[in-house]
C-alpha cells in the first residue's frame, strides 16, 4: 500500500501471519524497514518489484528490533547482496542480531537469523536518506527497540511498539513485550511529534487522528 510518493508498507504474509516492512525510496536507492521472517526474500523481492523497486537498489536496511520476524530474512538478503547494503539497528539489540547472544524471545531456535550490523542507532538521530528519517529510542518490546519517523511524509514506523486494528491503534501488545512500563513510557515520545499516519508491523496502517488515538492508549 503506498503512503506517500516513495513510501510503500509491504503486506507479507507467513502461516496465517501478516506483516507489514516499510519500503522507502528514491532516484537513487531504497531503503527496508525489517526483513520478516525467515524464507522471506522471495515474498520482498515479489513486493518490491510490484511497486518498481528491484533488490539491486536496496542499498540499507534498518531493523527495529531484533525478534524473528524482522531479522528473519536478514542472513539472505546480506547473503546475495551484502556487499551493498548497509545494514542499522540499536546498539542494545546488535549482540542478538549478529549472534553473538542468543535471541531473547526466539533463544530456543536452533540456528537463528543473524546478520552483521554496520553501523548502531541513537535517540534523535537524522538519518539522509530518501527525505529524512529520524529514530526514535522506544524500548519495552526489547531493550533496543526504535521507531522512525519519516519527515516529509509525517509518517511513523512504529515496529512492535503498538499495534492495530482495522485502521485503528489498538495499544501495546503486552505478552510480546518484555518490559510492560517501559514500552508505555515509549509511547509518550510519540506525542511530541507531528504524526499525520503510522505504520505498524501488526496491523498495518492508521491514518485518523493519531495523537488522539495515542493519547488513549497511554491513558489505559
Amino acid at each position: 500500500m503506498e503512503i506517500s510518493k516513495g513510501v510503500e508498507m509491504l503486506h507479507l504474509e507467513f502461516h496465517g501471519n501478516i506483516i507489514h516492512p516499510t519500503l522507502l525510496w528514491d532516484q537513487e536507492m531504497a531503503v527496508l524497514i525489517d526483513t520478516g521472517f525467515p524464507g522471506q526474500i522471495e515474498d520482498l523481492s515479489v513486493a518490491m518489484e510490484k511497486v518498481g523497486v528491484s533488490f539491486d537498489k536496496l542499498k540499507v536496511i534498518i531493523l527495529t528490533h531484533q525478534d524473528i520476524d524482522h531479522i528473519g530474512s536478514l542472513p539472505e538478503i546480506l547473503q546475495e547482496f551484502g556487499s551493498n547494503i548497509k545494514v542499522y539497528a540499536h546498539e542494545l539489540d546488535k549482540p542478538y542480531i549478529q549472534g553473538d547472544l542468543p535471541l531473547l524471545k526466539d533463544g530456543h531456535i536452533e540456528n537463528p537469523p543473524k546478520g552483521k550490523v554496520n553501523d548502531t542507532l541513537i535517540d534523535g538521530q537524522e538519518l539522509s536518506y530518501c527525505g529524512g528519517i529520524r529514530v526514535i529510542y522506544t524500548p519495552g518490546h526489547t531493550p533496543g527497540h526504535v521507531s522512525l519517523y519519516l519527515k516529509q511524509s509525517k509518517t511513523l514506523i512504529a515496529g512492535d511498539s503498538m499495534y492495530s486494528v482495522n485502521g485503528i491503534i489498538e495499544g501495546i501488545h503486552a505478552p510480546t513485550v518484555l518490559d510492560l512500563k517501559e514500552a508505555r513510557l515509549s509511547l509518550k515520545k510519540y506525542l511530541d511529534i507531528d504524526i499525520e499516519s503510522v505504520v505498524c508491523y501488526h496491523g498495518g496502517l492508521s491514518k485518523v487522528n493519531i495523537n488522539d488515538q495515542i493519547q488513549k492508549v497511554i491513558s489505559y
